[in-house]
C-alpha cells in the first residue's frame, strides 16, 4: 500500500468560470481528436441510434468514469501526482488505452501550463516529460486554477461522456439535439459519480491510492486494442 503524503494547502479558490474553461471542449487538450470508445462500439454494432448512447455512456460513466474523476479528484486535493500515475497504470489493462491516456495527459499539460502556470504541473511534466496519465493531469490543472476536487471531479466525468457523444454525431450523423438530450438526462449521475469520486479521493488521502476505485470496463479495453490496429480510422481512439 501506498503512503500518503502529508497534505499540501491548494492554490486560493478560483471562481465557477475556471471550471468552465476547463470542461470547455474548445480548451485545447486534444480530446476533439479522440472517440471515448464509441467509434469501435459503433464498429461493432453496439451503438446505433440515441438509446444506444445513452446505455455506451452510461456504462462508461459507472466504471472508466469513476476511475478517472477519483483519480482527478484525488490529485486535485493534492496526492502524490507519481503515485496516482502509477495507480492509473495500474487500472488500465489496456496498452492502447495506457498510451492514449499518456498522449491526452502530454497535451492536456501543455494547455494548462500555458493558462494556468504553476510549480506543481512543471514538477510532473519534468517527472513525465513522455506524459502523465490524463486523469492525473487533469486534476493537477484543477488544482493549479484553483478550482476544488469536486471540480476536477465533475470535469472528468463530463469528459467521459462527453466525448463519445460528439463523436457519435460524426460517426452515425446522429441529430446533434439528441446527443445533447443524452447529456442533459444523464446529469443526475454525472453528479452522483463526481460526488462518489470525491469521497474516494477524501478516503484515499488518508488511507493511499489503493483506496481509490478500480472499476473495470472490459468491453472498453477490447474494443481500445481492436481499433488501434485499424488501417484507417476517423478518431486516435
Amino acid at each position: 500500500m501506498s503512503t500518503p503524503r502529508p497534505p499540501v494547502a491548494p492554490p486560493a479558490p478560483a471562481g465557477r468560470a475556471a471550471l468552465l474553461v476547463l470542461a470547455d471542449g474548445r480548451f485545447p487538450a486534444g480530446g476533439h481528436a479522440h472517440s471515448g470508445g464509441a467509434e469501435a462500439a459503433v464498429r461493432a454494432g453496439r451503438i446505433r441510434a440515441a438509446g444506444d448512447l445513452a446505455a455506451f455512456c452510461r456504462g462508461r460513466l459507472h466504471t472508466a468514469g469513476l476511475t478517472a474523476a477519483a483519480l482527478a479528484a484525488a490529485a486535485a486535493r493534492g496526492l502524490d501526482p507519481l503515485a496516482l500515475d502509477e495507480a492509473a497504470d495500474a487500472r488500465t489493462p489496456s496498452p492502447a488505452l495506457r498510451a492514449t491516456a499518456r498522449r491526452l495527459g502530454r497535451q492536456l499539460m501543455r494547455a494548462a501550463r500555458a493558462t494556468w502556470p504553476g510549480p506543481e504541473l512543471d514538477a510532473l511534466a519534468a517527472a513525465r516529460p513522455r506524459g502523465a496519465h490524463q486523469p492525473v493531469v487533469l486534476g493537477l490543472t484543477a488544482r493549479s486554477a484553483g478550482l476544488s476536487p469536486e471540480d476536477a471531479a465533475h470535469c472528468a466525468v463530463y469528459e467521459t461522456v462527453g466525448g463519445p457523444a460528439t463523436a457519435a454525431v460524426r460517426l452515425l450523423s446522429l441529430d446533434p439535439f439528441e446527443a445533447t438530450a443524452v447529456l442533459a438526462r444523464l446529469a443526475p449521475d454525472l453528479d452522483r459519480v463526481a460526488g462518489q469520486a470525491a469521497e474516494y479521493a477524501r478516503r484515499a488521502e488518508q488511507e493511499g491510492t489503493d483506496a481509490l476505485p478500480a472499476a473495470s470496463a472490459p468491453l472498453l479495453d477490447i474494443g481500445a486494442e481492436a481499433h488501434a490496429a485499424w488501417p484507417v480510422r476517423l478518431f486516435a481512439s
